[in-house]
């Protein structure tokens, strides 16, 4: 068993070391996918921008005009709020959705000896996150419009959540890439898995209006704690008092990504069969 596991560990660093040297090949396939999504598109990238508008608007029509005593006054400007959670959701989201599906999709790109298939579940995490990233604008133009205070010693932290949530997302499509393959009902649930997540996390009502029972649940939510931390860092004003808890999902994230990839690690030979 010892030796099987030192085997099955250098055997995984390899795989490791083989996707380093393929960063060009995942580069390629990033910004191809970025052309092929709005290609014959008249707006073109900049549905990168409207999407996560059009979503916030809705959002915001509900919980303003449907649903008006939801909110606290303490969440006001509520659309800035709402969008300091839902645009890195948005990047989660379909990251994982398209991850899961990324394999059977690439199946033609799969049955060649010498591609390597966990490029496909990655460019899918990459690509969204571009997209995150062409969005930003959007939040810079909300927190200047409500001319929204921002803590050069708290935006330090800013990249380290996105390192984090980058990692986490990276793990959980490895994960669900290599289990979609082999059980297609995931590919069917993950879609009501993630709306589910979505509400048990706070996005649209703050952690406080969180039951004091649902806390310690909620504790074991890891986007909550990434939430809390883009609200922390982009909303609310004061310290940042959510490290602690952002550096610990970030050494869960590293143990989530390694199991991931060991999994896929293990499963790879299967997959052309599979698809």
């Amino acid at each position: 068993m010892q030796v099987f596991g030192v085997e099955a560990h250098e055997e995984m660093l390899s795989s490791l070391r083989r996707l380093i040297r393929h960063r060009g090949l995942i580069q390629i396939l990033v910004v191809r996918e970025l052309k092929a999504r709005y290609r014959g598109s008249v707006l073109g990238y900049l549905w990168s921008f409207i999407n996560p508008l059009l979503l916030l608007i809705v959002y915001t029509i509900v919980f303003s005009v449907v649903l008006p005593g939801f909110r606290g006054i303490d969440l006001e400007p509520y659309a800035l709020f709402l969008f300091c959670g839902l645009l890195p959701w948005t990047w989660f989201s379909s990251a994982l959705l398209e991850s899961a599906n990324s394999l059977i999709a690439g199946g033609n790109l799969i049955k060649k000896v010498l591609f390597p298939a966990e490029i496909l579940p990655i460019v899918a995490v990459l690509s969204n996150m571009c997209h995150f990233f062409f969005a930003l604008p959007v939040l810079v133009l909300f927190l200047a419009f409500y001319a929204r205070p921002l803590n050069v010693t708290e935006l330090v932290w800013f990249p380290v959540v996105v390192l984090i949530q980058l990692i986490l997302t990276l793990g959980l499509g490895l994960l669900l890439s290599a289990l979609t393959v082999h059980f297609r009902d995931l590919r069917d649930l993950l879609g009501n898995l993630l709306t589910l997540w979505f509400f048990s996390t706070p996005i649209i009502y703050p952690m406080s209006m969180v039951p004091a029972g649902g806390k310690s649940v909620m504790d074991l939510n890891p986007f909550a704690h990434l939430a809390i931390s883009y609200q922390e860092i982009l909303f609310y004003e004061g310290p940042f008092g959510h490290w602690r808890w952002l550096l610990a999902l970030g050494v869960a994230s590293i143990a989530v990504f390694i199991l991931g990839f060991a999994l896929f690690d293990r499963l790879r030979d299967s997959f052309a069969e599979e698809v």
